[in-house]
């Protein structure tokens, strides 16, 4: 993907900045962590449990600087970026750590800069910079609209709300749809009510029951302060294959408006933001996917696919950073591990390995690594063996929200799948649902009497991120 085909000085631009970084991380080593998640994925608990885990310590065998004792202090600094918002950690820790609630989702692009004091494998004592760069996973799915025209995107968004289970979601747009002539005069009554239907089609889609992970544009789902604004009120016409939209015509507002989106919100966004990314987290609702039919996998595996598309993959090298900023590590992590038994993990990253698999190969071709696991930022809860008509069944047990007090249940959620390859098959049958129970955060663990938050495979996550950079 290019930033912009015709733009030199846009290209010139972003390759100074670019040099430039990579040139003070040669003094001062820097790495901006991209952190975004897929719907319901979990990313504000992610980045809260591993900002807490790097500050106050906690079980992290896997993480190997931590584990073996290197880290001497982790710290937080001023973030760097002026006009991008602060992470707000400590609203988000009060809430686990004392509320025992779980974090309001973020709904807009913020910021966060740890100092990691360290003492390298030679002795030498260094500091590592880490930017955390926290952003919606469905702006993440806009990139492609980049090298789209309006008339691709919109053959392919009705191409795909044709298909099941879309169809039926779609019905009152597509009834609208047929009484519009993208020929006709524009009208902004029309325009409006095509954006409104078109959108209510794309929440109806979001809805856990279908769980469709392929939604762009994404600021139609969170508009912000854009609502309204005519940058999102377009929609997608049936529009000829060849020719041009005639002046004043209502397909000339929605080509007109399609572009302004572009060039008003996703083009900053992947300028300002994304290319300055050195290493992604992507969290994944996988069980969610699961639970909705092949139909919702095989849409989260072309969501993926696109995601891996946007990276400039390949690792950061000074010749790199002269010509465009890349990707060298993407973590794909299906969260809410802790829904299900431990034995059904090796499951849930072998589905999500298949996912990934096509896309992945491309990456590492490239140089970049790119790593998948299921995992739990913080684990709500614990596994047991329930007794139950003479024999026992793993179960897991936690305090469901909602409940006066802290008394524990066990439930039972189901098992995932392990006819792995037939989840994706053309036709595939709906699997039998994981039956999901919320639970409360946990109680603090303490760890070598600091206390710690509770979690699967986080320290796993942390060391295939930076782990590297603390050599």
């Amino acid at each position: 993907m290019t930033s912009s085909p015709n733009s030199w000085l846009s290209d010139i631009r972003l390759g100074a900045r670019s040099l430039a970084e990579f040139g003070q991380g040669l003094f001062q080593p820097t790495v901006r962590l991209g952190i975004t998640g897929l719907s319901r994925a979990g990313k504000t608990v992610f980045i809260t449990a591993l900002v807490h885990g790097l500050i106050r310590g906690g079980r992290f065998p896997v993480f190997e600087a931590m584990a073996g004792g290197r880290i001497a202090r982790v710290r937080l600094a001023p973030q760097p970026d002026d006009a991008v918002p602060r992470f707000q950690y400590e609203n988000h820790i009060r809430d686990l750590l004392e509320k025992r609630i779980w974090p309001d989702s973020t709904r807009q692009i913020s910021e966060l800069r740890l100092l990691v004091d360290y003492q390298s494998r030679s002795g030498a004592q260094r500091t590592l910079t880490l930017d955390i760069v926290d952003y919606p996973g469905e702006w993440l799915l806009d990139l492609p609209l980049l090298t789209m025209t309006y008339e691709a995107w919109a053959a392919d968004s009705l191409a795909r709300s044709q298909g099941k289970p879309r169809d039926a979601l779609a019905r009152d747009w597509h009834a609208h749809l047929a009484k519009l002539s993208p020929m006709a005069p524009a009208r902004e009554a029309e325009a409006i009510e095509a954006a409104r239907l078109f959108t209510s089609y794309l929440r109806a889609c979001r809805d856990e029951t279908v769980a469709m992970s392929m939604l762009p544009p994404g600021r139609f789902l969170m508009p912000g302060d854009l609502d309204g604004s005519p940058a999102l009120t377009f929609a997608p016409l049936r529009v000829p294959k060849t020719g041009e939209a005639p002046d004043g015509s209502l397909w000339a507002m929605m080509q007109h408006r399609y572009e302004a989106y572009k060039t008003l919100i996703v083009r900053p966004f992947f300028e300002d933001h994304f290319l300055r990314l050195d290493r992604q987290v992507v969290l994944v609702d996988a069980l969610a996917a699961i639970n909705a039919g092949p139909d919702a996998l095989r849409d989260l595996q072309s969501a993926i696919g696109n995601i891996l598309d946007c990276f400039q993959t390949g690792r950061r090298t000074l010749w790199s950073a002269m010509l465009r900023p890349r990707a060298d590590r993407i973590l794909f992590a299906a969260t809410k591990a802790d829904h299900v038994h431990q034995r059904q993990h090796e499951t849930m990253e072998t589905i999500l390995r298949r996912m990934t698999e096509r896309a992945a190969e491309r990456a590492k071709f490239s140089g970049a690594l790119v790593d998948a696991v299921a995992l739990a930022s913080v684990r709500a809860t614990r596994e047991a063996n329930v007794r139950s008509d003479g024999g026992s069944m793993p179960a897991i047990v936690g305090v469901p929200m909602g409940g006066d007090d802290d008394a524990e249940i066990a439930a039972f959620a189901g098992d995932v799948p392990d006819n792995i390859e037939a989840l994706f098959e053309t036709g595939a049958t709906a699997v039998t649902p994981i039956k999901f129970m919320r639970f409360r955060p946990p109680l603090l663990e303490s760890v070598d009497g600091v206390p710690a938050l509770p979690h699967i495979r986080l320290d796993r996550a942390l060391q295939f991120l930076i782990g590297d950079k603390l050599q």
